[in-house]
């Protein structure tokens, strides 16, 4: 098993106390740092889904990453940096990271997969 674990993590980064109720120029400038990463990542975005006469929302607010374990956690430390130095005075960030080493994680393939899997139980339900 390699020192370092790929992690699949997913982070909402909140701006304070910048004086304005818009945080988008913040949030594009970590985009900026996760661009020149080189890591995997996809910005979130709430996605009504309808089946059923229901709405669900398969996703939220903020940005899916994954990769070797320190290049993720230097990528959301970059975020931060970066979001103070545009004038923010505090920055919150919520994260979640998951690994696993049951099993081989293709590299770009973990949030993808985890997506794909429910998608396949949700169509075998529709199918029954």
């Amino acid at each position: 098993m390699s020192d370092d674990l790929y992690a699949v993590a997913d982070f909402c980064l909140i701006p304070i106390g910048t004086g304005e109720s818009s945080v988008a120029e913040y949030i594009a400038e970590c985009q900026r740092i996760l661009q020149k990463s080189g890591l995997t990542y996809k910005m979130q975005y709430v996605a009504p889904q309808v089946h059923l006469r229901r709405s669900a929302y398969f996703s939220g607010y903020g940005t899916n990453i994954e990769g070797p374990w320190s290049a993720v956690s230097k990528a959301i430390h970059d975020c931060h940096a970066a979001v103070h130095a545009r004038g923010a005075p505090r920055v919150a960030t919520d994260i979640r990271i998951g690994t696993r080493v049951d099993r081989e994680i293709v590299p770009g393939g973990g949030n993808d997969h985890k997506v794909r899997r429910v998608e396949e139980i949700l169509e075998k339900d529709r199918a029954a």
